[in-house]
């Protein structure tokens, strides 16, 4: 299934030797010329996630985490957990002693060890060729001299400027002339561009230690967060074997847990179990099964993913088939039926993913939670801080509750769909906890309904929030009203789900074909 020319839209984009998707021109751009000169997939694709931590600042940055799956021929697919950890005290029984029930967004107590500089570091170590400096470079160049300010990016801006405002340095970084920019408006980001060359120069270590950590911690403390400096210089990321399932012919490769990764096979384990290829592709029979089976892989989610060391139930357990045709006898395909709801959703993310010549596919993640994080940024080092520890629950005998030197529930999730033993396609859909979500739809759509990769990422999404159905507008009308008669309670999204990026391997024809995500200013460019 391809597009129809009459319509507006895009082609997927085609090449032969590399390719690059992002959420961003100038951040695909950056990344084919790391291909073109040399470099590989892995180094390409850290350029590019540094160019986004600059001139997508609400979605991602250095003060927040990294994920990586990296597939290669011929050797098994390697991944990378570069989640930061609580600090030492973090507590839960304290902050229920203070009276707090939960950690908000903008909670001192949100924010987590950054874990991204140490992940770029060991997946270039790992994976690349290209040096540390060399890759951070064009990130320095538009955080120094200027970048001009994409659509999508000034649409969401305006709408964070009161929570930037709490801040003195997100303020004095990210509200220039006290207002947020508008599109096309240069920003300049020269505090942030002083710790790039810091690390260029010195390796991560110049921003775990010395005095960047010491500008980090000391903000930290006076905003009341138990994080220290001596916490920001225990921090390593590891590289980790990836889990996966069996769908279709394929094998869709996750991040383990800390991850919600596993949330996806669950429910791609559970859908398995219905003939969706004769189901009509955007049809409100499709809908409601995928909605059903994904409630109930965040019920999974919510009650068993965290900390791998604190799981009470082993991920093969939870991935299995039997498990998971015992879940899908729960799904009425007539009506929607009582099932444990998911969280509410909302953060920002970059999800890209690039291919270089010799078919090594990098698929990566990086992200702050939600937009600008916690919104507490340095007012020297221009580093604004996740709020990732908001995943964690305030419950003192969940296995995910806060405690100290752990890591949350995650949400971001890089994918690779697997075929043979080589990659098909290298994917990723951002936002939040429509991740894994986003896996599944992706999946339906390339392997249930053949669909091409931009058709793929183009199709009408939807999510649930609690009891509610949440659609985007795309949604036909004749599939609002069959879930409607189902049982759904319909909710228009208030902003498109998640945003996603792909490029497909086609090994038969030697060629590459990409698709980029129209919700966002990104592109996907080949040569």
């Amino acid at each position: 299934m391809s597009r129809d020319f009459h319509l507006p839209g895009r082609s997927p984009v085609v090449s032969g030797e590399g390719m690059a998707a992002t959420s961003h021109p100038l951040a695909t751009l950056a990344a084919i010329d790391v291909l073109r000169a040399g470099g590989n997939a892995t180094d390409a694709a850290i350029t590019a996630v540094a160019v986004l931590c600059v001139i997508e600042p609400h979605m991602t940055g250095i003060g927040g985490d990294c994920f990586a799956l990296i597939a290669e021929p011929g050797k098994p697919v390697w991944g990378y957990n570069g989640c930061g950890r609580s600090g030492a005290k973090a507590s839960t029984e304290a902050l229920l002693a203070k009276g707090v029930k939960t950690i908000e967004a903008t909670s001192p107590h949100a924010v987590n060890v950054p874990g991204t500089i140490e992940a770029w570091d060991a997946i270039l170590k790992a994976r690349g060729t290209w040096p540390l400096d060399r890759v951070l470079a064009p990130a320095i160049r538009y955080a120094e001299h200027g970048f001009p300010v994409a659509s999508r990016v000034a649409n969401d801006w305006k709408g964070l400027v009161g929570k930037l405002g709490n801040s003195a340095g997100a303020t004095r970084h990210y509200l220039p002339g006290g207002r947020a920019p508008a599109e096309g408006d240069v920003i300049r980001l020269p505090a942030l561009a002083e710790t790039l060359k810091a690390i260029a120069r010195s390796g991560p270590r110049a921003f775990y230690e010395g005095p960047i950590a010491d500008d980090m911690a000391a903000t930290l403390a006076a905003a009341g967060s138990v994080l220290t400096a001596e916490d920001f210089a225990s921090h390593r990321g590891e590289a980790v074997t990836p889990i996966s399932t069996g769908y279709r012919g394929i094998d869709l490769v996750e991040i383990p847990p800390n991850t919600q990764g596993l949330t996806a096979l669950v429910t791609l384990n559970i859908l398995e179990n219905f003939d969706l290829a004769s189901l009509e592709a955007l049809g409100p029979d499709r809908f409601h099964l995928m909605l059903e089976a994904a409630r109930l892989g965040f019920a999974v989610r919510d009650a068993h993913i965290a900390e791998p060391s604190h799981m009470r139930v082993a991920v093969e357990a939870l991935n299995d088939k039997a498990f998971a045709k015992k879940l899908a006898t729960k799904l009425d395909r007539a009506k929607r039926v009582p099932l444990p709801s998911a969280p509410a959703p909302g953060s920002d993310t970059v999800y890209l993913t690039v291919v270089d010549r010799d078919r090594r596919a990098v698929s990566l993640i990086n992200s702050l939670f939600s937009a600008f994080g916690s919104a507490i940024g340095t007012e020297k080092s221009g580093v604004l801080f996740n709020n990732r520890a908001s995943g964690f629950v305030l419950n003192p005998g969940h296995p995910n509750a806060l405690g100290p030197g752990k890591r949350p529930m995650h949400t971001i999730i890089p994918a690779l769909a697997m075929r043979g033993g080589r990659c098909d396609t290298t994917f990723g859909v951002m936002g939040a906890h429509y991740q894994p979500m986003g896996h599944v739809q992706m999946v339906l759509n390339l392997f249930d309904y053949g669909m091409d990769v931009q058709s793929a990422i183009d199709a009408p999404r939807a999510f649930f929030v609690g009891e509610d159905t949440v659609i985007e507008r795309g949604m036909p009308a004749a599939t609002i009203e069959g879930l409607k008669a189902r049982g759904h309670k319909i909710v228009v999204a208030p902003t498109p789900w998640g945003g996603a990026q792909a490029i497909r391997i086609d090994w038969d024809r030697g060629v590459l074909i990409g698709g980029s995500e129209p919700r966002k200013d990104g592109c996907a460019l080949g040569y």
